[in-house]
Formats: C-alpha cells, structure tokens, sequence
C-alpha cells in the first residue's frame, strides 16, 4: 500500500515529524559510551579520513587533559562531557562541561576523591550518560551523580556506602545504561569479595534505587569480575537489559530486574581468570557476547530459563579481549588487543576476512563504525586506523597522536573526537 503525504492524518504527521526529527538530533549526538544507539554505530557522513597532530591538518582544536582516562567524550549538541581524574595516580575525580565549538571548558563540578590507579586504568574509567536535558556519571569509587547542563548538582548517591565495597581485581569500570528514565548499573565482582553480584535500576529525577536484584553465578575466583556496560535488547515488542559476566549472559525484565533468560558457555573451561571487559552488543536481532578472547557467542532472543543450547547462534574462538566489536547489521567488526581485525557475518558467525593486522600496538579503545568505515585507536601511540566497512579490508588511513590512549572514539556533527592522556582532541571541522 502506497501512503501519500495527503492521506496522513495532521496528528500522525506531526507524530512522524517529532519521531524523524528526534531520530536525526539522537544521530548528530554521541549520548553514551557506545553512541546514540549503544552499539558503536553513527550515521553521521562527510567524517574526516586523515588528520595529522604534527601538521595541524584537520584538527580543529586540542584541550589539554590533567591525565589518562578510559571514559569516552559524550556529546549532545555543543556540549562534550568528560569524566576526568585530576591526576593519573591520585588526585580527585571531576566532571567537565566543554565547548563543542570553541574547545574551552565551560565548568567543572567535583565528583569524589580517592583516585587510584588500577593496572592501567583509574577510577574515571566509566563514561556519563545524558539525554540532553541532565548528565549522569559513574565513578570507580561508587559515586554517581546527576547534573543538569548548567552544572547544577541534582543528586548523588554512594554506591559502595550504600551497598558494600566494590570487589573487582582492576577496579570499577562499567558505564551507567540509560533508557526512559532509568539508569541501569551493574556490580559484577568476586575477586575481593564474598558479596553477592547485583544489577539495579535508579530513577534518574530523584537517584533512588527503583530495584536491586542479585545475580548469582558459579564463577570461581577472578570470573566473577565484568568490567562491561550492560546492553539494550529490542525485539516483538519487548525490551531487555542484557549483561555479561561471570560466565554467563543474562537478560532482565526492565521493571523488575527479573532475570529472564541465562546463557552459560562464556568460560567452557571454567578458568578462573576469565574477567570480562569487551562489552555485549545487540546486531541483526542477535545478541553478540564476547569474553576473553574464546568463546564470542551470538543469542538469538525470546527464550526463558536456560537458553545455552536452545538459542546459541554461533560462537567465535578469536574474538576480542578488551575492546568491544561493531557491527553494520552486515558484518560483525572485531578487533582484538593485538590489532588484528576479523570480519565475521553477523547473522551466521561465517568469517567474511581476516585475520588482518593494524599497526602493531596494543588495543583497548573499541571501534566505532560511521560514513562507511570503522575507526579504531592503538593505545601506545594513539594511532586511528580507519578501514572500509564491507566484504573486503582495505585500510583507508593511519592517524597517529603520538600519545596514550584508552578511550574510545566519539563522532558528532561530523567531527571525530579522540581522548588521550595528553588532549581531548576535535578533528575534522564543527558543524
């Protein structure tokens, strides 16, 4: 059936108006650690391909940065929040509004102290959140906040304080999820507790815990430790809260935190050092699950109880470790903590290429995919390589910043912003 503009009811219209709109301005923003629709995937087109920090060349400008962190650049409009340690190793934890457009930071609110370094990470690992209207952010010392875009605080809560001390082997590092007015946090830990692990729900107007369930496993020693972000599965109808960790991948019921479905298989061998930290992604109606290294599982959705055989899709034995994968509905982009890249069909698992290798570096920021290509940072020298998305490798560029880097890529109105220790870095030109 062919529907014309005439035939549209006006509230219909005006529904689609608001719907196309509010899809466009989620699509120019970068609003959580994995983009506007949590998977490490924009639409945004017209992004620079080349940059050079030596030359200038397409960098629009560099703020300078106190130290290192793993929290991505979060962007709505010509806001850019950042979740920033004042110093590497000590120090306090602050939140920075910053310019878009200018690259000057417009305020800084404190967020807690204690900062520490954990292997190579400190505690202001996790990225914020916003829905245009309020920031939220996480620590790595439990503390979570709520500003509005003046800087106003508008709640905080203690984490740890109100719920036991974090027991992670390398410290906290998970984002907060956002979705219709909730905040979905994880603390999956047994390395340094005896503590259960739990998932909860928070009211983002007022920070109260809405629910808090525990989530049980059989991981042993380091295992039960997840330094990932929960996911968001939409399918029939129906929203779930996806989590990894612990050796298993569950799914939630958003209103009661009621798990609905469990899937063992992330740690065959029941090892006790598999701690998770590549995140789970939803792509082509699958969720894909990484862990360390062997197995990455794809789940089909629906199922109740245990799901391991019944809804297990296809598994990988060379995925990644640390950095999370990408995916065009298409193809699944993996990159691993060597640089080296498989492109696997997301839907069967089939390897579409690979192995091929980026420059040799360490890898820890994940891809991100947008303008027909997957950008990824190195971590040692901040190098971006940036491939062609599609059937066949084809590397399009190497960038380097010639600096530290763990955070991963954000893109907004057609500029790439890049986190190292040094600088937050605009590349391309503001629109």
């Amino acid at each position: 059936m062919v529907i014309t503009v005439n035939s549209i009811k006006p509230l219909t219209l005006s529904f689609a108006l608001v719907c196309f709109a509010g899809a466009s301005l989620a699509a120019a923003n970068w609003p959580h650690w994995r983009g506007p629709r949590m998977n490490g995937v924009s639409d945004a087109k017209g992004l620079p391909l080349k940059w050079s920090s030596e030359t200038g060349d397409n960098i629009a400008w560099k703020l300078p940065m106190p130290s290192r962190s793993g929290a991505t650049p979060i962007i709505w409009q010509n806001h850019i929040f950042l979740n920033v340690a004042t110093a590497e190793r000590e120090g306090d934890l602050e939140l920075w509004a910053v310019d878009r457009i200018k690259g000057t930071v417009m305020w800084k609110r404190p967020l807690s102290g204690g900062n520490h370094m954990e292997r190579k990470q400190n505690m202001s690992t996790p990225s914020p959140v916003t829905d245009g209207t309020a920031v939220w952010v996480m620590t790595g010392t439990g503390i979570l906040k709520s500003f509005d875009f003046t800087g106003t605080e508008l709640w905080t809560r203690d984490i740890q304080k109100d719920y036991g001390r974090f027991g992670l082997n390398w410290g906290y590092a998970s984002s907060p999820l956002l979705h219709r007015g909730a905040l979905y946090v994880q603390v999956l830990h047994g390395m340094k507790t005896d503590d259960p692990s739990y998932v909860m729900r928070i009211d983002t107007k007022t920070g109260k815990t809405l629910w808090k369930v525990d989530r049980p496993t059989d991981a042993i020693q380091e295992s039960p430790d997840s330094y990932t972000t929960p996911a968001l599965l939409e399918y029939d109808g129906k929203t779930e809260i996806v989590i990894t960790g612990g050796d298993v991948v569950t799914g939630h019921d958003p209103a009661t935190g009621k798990e609905l479905w469990r899937a063992k298989g992330l740690n065959p061998d029941n090892i006790p050092s598999y701690r998770i930290v590549s995140s789970p992604i939803v792509a082509a109606g699958l969720v894909i699950a990484p862990t360390r290294v062997k197995p990455m599982l794809a789940i089909k959705p629906g199922g109740t109880g245990d799901v391991t055989t019944s809804h297990r899709v296809w598994s990988f034995d060379r995925g990644p470790d640390v950095p999370s994968p990408v995916s065009d509905g298409q193809l699944l982009y993996s990159v691993d903590d060597r640089g080296v890249v498989h492109a696997l069909d997301v839907k069967t698992g089939a390897i579409v290429y690979g192995p091929e290798r980026l420059k040799n570096d360490s890898y820890s920021a994940s891809p991100v995919l947008a303008d027909g290509r997957v950008y990824v940072t190195s971590e040692n020298t901040g190098l971006t390589s940036v491939f062609a998305a599609g059937p066949k490798f084809e590397l399009l560029a190497e960038n380097p910043l010639n600096d530290y880097c763990l955070s991963s890529p954000a893109i907004a109105e057609g500029q790439v912003f890049i986190r190292t220790t040094q600088f937050l870095w605009a590349i391309g030109t503001a629109r």
